[in-house]
């Protein structure tokens, strides 16, 4: 068990398999100015996570904590904190990607990476919130400007951030269409789909027409064929940050518009996806719960990309 001074964290000494995370004891962090320490309770994770494993991608070479999405109680602030108290329940996304860590006991975050964790809802729930709400809010309201009467259409639609896009779109009183294998139509219909495309069978391209906004959570060549189903002046937001120029010189040759993003930690994004959970507008999907000691084996069913909503870390 951990001393008070130390804490429990899974960290991985060499890129590769979910074998490489191994659960270690570390010094446990203090919070600097405006920084606050949140106990742990519950911590999502996400397809960066078992791709920063793998290969790395933003962090370069190990050793590191994974982790980005944070619920749980903050434990001490750091000088300057007038939002937060000790014993307070938080929720948030630390910053991405340098932000990493929140697979442990304790982590610190700035303090306008977190809001109140909604009343209503556990850790659990709140902890498989952030990455995936803030990634679909910034690629479709703060991005593409999605509102009423819209249509939008949401690859991979069952998936993290796909099942929570689809439910902040119908909040933004757009028509969702969303592709999914046919085995999860029901599942996007009950969270207020309007079309379900099974991409096995269809081409979406054929079967979707003057659309405003597509989601991208695929990138390659998704990203190009998703600008023939815009409207003029429609816009394609990628939330796969690289790629080659062709998406951009097709996007001009026909008219349309198209955007790459990565997602940033944000108090005011925290706070609108918030005030939708005490709606009841909006709710993640939990494909299960592992704790903290047993990440690799959570990984390893991440590894499968055929989980439906999200993986979450508990941690007693």
């Amino acid at each position: 068990m951990s001393t008070v001074h130390t804490m429990r964290v899974i960290s991985q000494d060499v890129l590769g398999g979910p074998e490489v995370l191994k659960e270690k004891e570390v010094e446990r962090p203090a919070p600097r100015p405006n920084q606050v320490l949140v106990r742990v309770r519950a911590a999502g994770l996400n397809p960066t996570d078992w791709k920063h494993r793998a290969l790395g991608v933003f962090l370069g070479e190990p050793p590191f904590v994974l982790g980005w999405d944070v619920s749980g109680t903050v434990e001490a602030v750091g000088i300057g904190v007038a939002t937060f108290a000790p014993g307070d329940e938080v929720f948030g996304m630390v910053p991405y990607p340098w932000g990493h860590g929140t697979h442990a006991e304790y982590v610190v975050a700035p303090v306008r990476a977190l809001w109140h964790k909604p009343a209503g809802v556990d850790h659990v729930q709140a902890g498989a919130l952030p990455l995936v709400s803030l990634t679909a809010w910034q690629a479709l309201v703060e991005t593409a400007e999605l509102g009423e009467g819209q249509r939008v259409l949401i690859h991979a639609a069952a998936g993290g951030v796909g099942h929570v896009a689809v439910q902040i779109a119908k909040a933004r009183g757009a028509y969702v269409i969303g592709t999914a294998s046919a085995g999860k139509h029901d599942f996007l219909r009950g969270l207020g789909a309007d079309e379900v495309i099974d991409y096995r069978e269809t081409d979406f391209t054929e079967a979707v027409k003057d659309v405003d906004v597509v989601l991208d959570t695929l990138g390659g060549d998704t990203s190009v064929r998703s600008l023939r189903v815009l409207r003029p002046g429609g816009i394609v937001v990628s939330i796969l940050p690289v790629g080659s120029r062709e998406l951009y010189e097709e996007a001009e040759r026909l008219g349309v518009r198209t955007v790459r993003m990565l997602v940033d930690a944000d108090r005011a994004g925290m706070r609108a996806i918030a005030a939708l959970v005490e709606a009841g507008k909006l709710r993640a999907t939990i494909a299960g719960t592992f704790p903290l000691a047993d990440a690799a084996e959570a990984h390893r069913l991440g590894d499968t990309g055929r989980t439906t909503g999200k993986l979450v870390l508990t941690v007693d």
